[in-house]
């Protein structure tokens, strides 16, 4: 039963077995099988409860919205593209089952098969020897726009590292051509490309949120490349971004952080470089600066406990101050929409009050908000287990 849920047709619309094909799926099943057997902590909706609610969207989103925008050769198309990669990839980070992972390498896969060259694009402001794709946007009408790929792009990074830390993925011919493929791709016609067109105009962008976006990337490549000198040019573009200074600015993420003026054991920070006036960074962009800083608190990069407690506090308290209230500002001010889907809402894999607080959110209930959700659990189940040892 379980294999055919996790390799039916119906699920897996572009990956076959190859030759080891039948054990490799009892190796995955027996994975799925040790993820779902860890307990739930008491009082939470478990992954399989999140993982209902995902599947009651799934193929609808994916009907009607990611895979057309996956083949639609518009970059702006791309922006949202993202949520659909990063639900697939925490749902497959959840539970282990590929008809996620799949679903996630589809959309990537079409973007990459259908990249154009450069000098190959009517109304590139490039024109080089790259590989990317032209925006339809009525305002960047045929460019290349750096924030479109950027967004979209550290979702990819971060599947093909959910790719590389799973062995039973790694190790399969299958998946690891896909890997090889791709990450290549990345290196040279993602990163390569903007920091030779122009790091200071590409990579070290004038917004926090849009910095971080390339922290995010370069933090995920320099865990995979096997290419030394990328390695150390993508750990000078992450500490630059997070500790020390940008080239084109004198502040870095750690450098924005200042006590938030509603509560001192929560952040404040502007989206302005070396700025700290109020209201500061917009909660809907720094839905972006949290995806990263999570992530990159679980390699173990720069970000810590006593951050996200932190950051934490900032949504529990400043931004999310009760039920239906929501800031437009990470100073507590306006009135915010409460959509928390893309970076915020992760924050809950560290606090299991605040993961069961967000059981009860109902902004933005979509495959991106359940992926999470379910991964949130998985990661306080894996953390209480560790405890209990």
């Amino acid at each position: 039963m379980l294999l055919s849920v996790l390799f039916g047709a119906a699920c897996d619309p572009n990956a076959g077995l190859d030759a080891t094909g039948e054990e490799f799926a009892q190796e995955l099943s027996s994975n799925s099988d040790a993820l779902a057997a860890l307990p739930t902590p008491a009082g939470l909706r478990s992954v399989a409860d999140w993982e209902t609610l995902f599947q009651k969207n799934w193929n609808s989103e994916h009907t009607s919205s990611f895979l057309p925008k996956s083949t639609s050769l518009d970059s702006w198309q791309f922006y949202d593209l993202a949520y659909g990669i990063d639900g697939n990839t925490a749902m497959f980070r959840a539970t282990g089952k590929t008809q996620y992972l799949d679903r996630a390498l589809l959309y990537v896969n079409n973007m990459v098969n259908n990249a154009k060259s450069s000098a190959s694009l009517p109304k590139s402001q490039f024109k080089d020897a790259y590989l990317g794709w032209a925006s339809a946007r009525s305002d960047t009408l045929g460019q290349e726009v750096p924030l479109f790929e950027s967004y979209c792009w550290r979702y990819v990074t971060r599947l093909l590292r959910a790719m590389h830390d799973t062995p039973e993925v790694y190790g399969n011919a299958n998946y690891r051509a896909q890997y090889d493929k791709l990450l290549a791709f990345s290196e040279k016609n993602i990163f390569e490309k903007w920091f030779k067109r122009g790091a200071n105009s590409y990579i070290y962008r004038n917004r926090t949120h849009m910095a971080a976006h390339w922290a995010y990337i370069a933090m995920d490549l320099s865990l995979m490349t096997t290419d030394a000198a990328r390695k150390a040019n993508y750990v000078a573009v992450f500490n630059n971004i997070n500790r020390d200074n940008l080239p084109n600015a004198a502040s870095s993420l750690r450098k924005q952080l200042a006590p938030n003026p509603l509560n001192a054991s929560a952040f404040f920070w502007s989206d302005v470089w070396a700025s700290r006036a109020r209201p500061g960074q917009d909660v809907a962009h720094g839905n972006g600066v949290m995806a990263f800083i999570v992530e990159a608190r679980d390699a173990k990069m720069e970000w810590t406990d006593q951050d996200v407690r932190a950051f934490s506090a900032t949504l529990n308290s400043v931004i999310w101050p009760s039920a239906g209230k929501y800031a437009e500002y990470v100073d507590g001010s306006g009135s915010g929409t409460g959509w928390f889907n893309d970076g915020l809402m992760k924050l809950g894999r560290y606090d299991t009050n605040l993961q069961k607080r967000l059981e009860t959110h109902s902004v933005g209930n979509n495959t991106q908000f359940f992926g999470n959700g379910a991964l949130n659990v998985r990661l306080l189940s894996e953390s209480a287990r560790l405890s209990a040892r």
